[in-house]
């Protein structure tokens, strides 16, 4: 019921702003808006981090949360602007990325623009999110999940076990949980008083924005996230919302407040989509001429954002045709950095960081590369979601970190181990005969655990990556540090402001803060941002592949292909997908867990941190 309630109302809100009253279509050009426009914003589905590696050019829904921010910032400086409205559709927005744009709300509301929400069956993160808007509505038949936060994390030991197949892993530090999923059917002490200092956290800054924003005492809030969830009737009562309303009568309170011409814009910022004569036999080549060209702007100074966003690794980041990979690869991200700090036009880099870490060698890798940009131009951190294990370890050559107070990060601690699958293949009725030269040769051999003396070789090895994390750590960020290193490290995870008080990071702020300080670091007042890595052209690829051409990024590098032989199982594919359907935030924590058990089949040791699925 639930699915069917959200259903009807979306189908409502689409019918009602496509084709009520003065409606404009997503045909505006970058900023252009007719006098008292409203500006109308969907927010649906993920909200991505760095820009798709595929741009086929008239995708304008796979909106970025840069691309996000930037069209609301200009829609506060727009004058044609009267009003914001945002719409929300099972958005999977994270919990900084939410804080971020939290903030822009709070700018434009500064900037004497309305700002307002139409709220159906939404979660409180989302309610977190839009409750400090000019007006909130909620739709006849809503409800209001505020209810608490709850965390899971997943043990795939009793699968494991079910497959014959048995995790033999190593942690440096007592909090470095990322291997307990796969060890344990349950957390550690250790893994439990982390996750309860994370969540307390991460509720009393829920609790503080929602009672900022709705003028309560935080003693309210909580009280009446104890009484929830609310019906419509109940969340006004509470003074949670403002209205109850169908959209015909927000669109029917717009003309009364803005007057019967008022227009409402959709996609607002968008780039517009190329025309196409089809009664030209050669429309086509124009439209693919359109898409391949490449703006060049004026020439001016540059501020570039570099995205470090997914799962780190070594060698080439691979395309993934439609964008989603995941993946960071060391090489790729090493040349980029190097182009980037030889191009005179670029002035200051903002390193965006969404990353849970991967390997520990690819981590130095990337680590090395931003230290080299760093000794030669501004670089400014900027901290995503997650910024944790290896995503902590590329950032901190940072002059100046920048995360929002729900970013996740520290994590500074070493996994390693191997997966032993000698059960597996009994069970299959597979046997191996071995032969070996050489004391360890067998060291990371998959038929038996490490004995006494190998899993002292391991350990020692995984120290000096632990020590080295620490000399990184220490050497970034001087006498920052609030505390020695070891209370700071260990695989302690930390929340934004638990890490701001703690001198692992050094101010709260989101990506346009990030970017607004590189300027400022630069002294450059007038500039462009640009974006790497850059979206690869469908069109351009297709042609250089018909004529022979090669990218000029391969190199002589080898590209590795990161989804093996796990993810890959015909079964595997497709209990997944099933999966997905049915609970897809569980069913993609779990595949992130399991992308992580392969990486170990490649690599003994790991930057990474525990993956945590908080329900909200």
């Amino acid at each position: 019921m639930p699915h069917m309630k959200r259903g009807f109302a979306a189908a409502l809100i689409a019918i009602t702003l496509v084709w009520g009253p003065r409606v404009r279509a997503a045909d505006t050009t970058d900023i252009e808006a007719p006098a008292g426009t409203i500006a109308v914003f969907r927010l649906a589905g993920e909200l991505r981090e760095a820009p798709p590696q595929l741009d086929f050019g008239f995708d304008e829904d796979r909106v970025t949360l840069y691309q996000l921010l930037n069209r609301l910032n200009k829609a506060k400086k727009d004058a044609k602007i009267k009003a914001v409205m945002l719409l929300f559709d099972e958005p999977m927005i994270g919990w900084a990325q939410r804080q971020e744009i939290r903030q822009a709300i709070q700018a434009l509301k500064a900037a004497d623009k309305d700002v307002y929400c139409l709220l159906e069956e939404e979660s409180q993160g989302t309610y977190a999110m839009a409750c400090g808007a000019s007006r909130v509505y909620m739709a006849p038949t809503g409800e209001l999940n505020l209810i608490g936060l709850h965390i899971e994390q997943a043990y795939l030991k009793g699968l494991l076990d079910k497959v014959h197949v048995q995790a033999d892993l190593e942690h440096m530090g007592a909090y470095k949980g990322a291997g307990e999923p796969f060890t344990r059917t349950g957390p550690s002490d250790e893994a439990k008083e982390m996750l309860d200092w994370l969540i307390k956290d991460l509720f009393e800054q829920m609790v503080q924005q929602i009672a900022e924003d709705r003028h309560l005492q935080p003693e309210e809030v909580k009280a009446l996230i104890d009484r929830g969830p609310f019906n419509p009737k109940e969340a006004l009562e509470a003074k949670l919302i403002d209205e109850i309303a169908y959209p015909e009568q927000v669109v029917k309170s717009f003309q009364e407040r803005y007057g019967k011409k008022v227009e409402l814009v959709h996609n607002y910022g968008a780039r517009k989509l190329p025309e196409v004569d089809f009664s030209s036999p050669f429309a086509i080549f124009k439209l693919f001429g359109e898409m391949m060209s490449k703006s060049k702007g004026a020439a001016k100074s540059q501020i570039a954002v570099v995205y470090i966003d997914g799962l780190i690794v070594p060698g080439k980041t691979e395309d993934d045709f439609f964008g989603d990979g995941g993946i960071v690869g060391s090489t790729t991200m090493r040349r980029l950095l190097a182009r980037i700090r030889q191009d005179d036009a670029v002035k200051a880099v903002v390193l965006r960081v969404s990353s849970p870490g991967g390997s520990a060698l690819a981590s130095d890798i990337i680590w090395n590369a931003t230290k080299e940009l760093g000794d030669e131009k501004p670089l400014i951190v900027s901290m995503g979601d997650v910024a944790a294990s290896g995503g902590y370890y590329v950032s901190v050559s940072g002059a100046t970190i920048f995360a929002d107070p729900g970013t996740i990060t520290g994590s500074i601690g070493v996994l390693g181990g191997k997966l032993v699958t000698v059960g597996l293949w009994n069970w299959l009725g597979v046997t191996f005969h071995e032969s070996s030269l050489g004391r360890n040769a067998d060291l990371f051999n998959t038929n038996r655990p490490f004995d006494d003396r190998q899993r002292a070789i391991v350990r020692k090895y995984m120290k000096e990556v632990y020590d080295v994390f620490k000399e990184r750590v220490v050497a970034g960020r001087k006498d920052r540090l609030k505390d020695e290193i070891e209370e700071l490290a260990g695989g302690r995870v930390y929340t934004g402001r638990q890490a701001l008080a703690k001198g692992l990071v050094d101010q709260l702020g989101g990506l346009q803060d990030a970017i607004k300080f590189a300027a400022s670091e630069a002294k450059v007042g007038n500039y462009d941002v640009v974006e790497f890595p850059e979206a690869k052209n469908f069109f351009e690829m297709l042609f250089k592949s018909l004529a022979g051409e090669e990218d000029k990024d391969q190199g002589d590098s080898v590209q590795i292909r990161h989804r093996g032989w796990l993810l890959t199982m015909p079964a595997v594919t497709e209990l997944t997908r099933v999966l997905s359907k049915v609970d897809p935030a569980k069913s993609r924590m779990v595949l992130e867990m399991l992308l992580r058990l392969e990486m170990l089949s490649r690599e003994s040791t790991l930057l990474v941190t525990p993956s945590v699925l908080l329900i909200r």
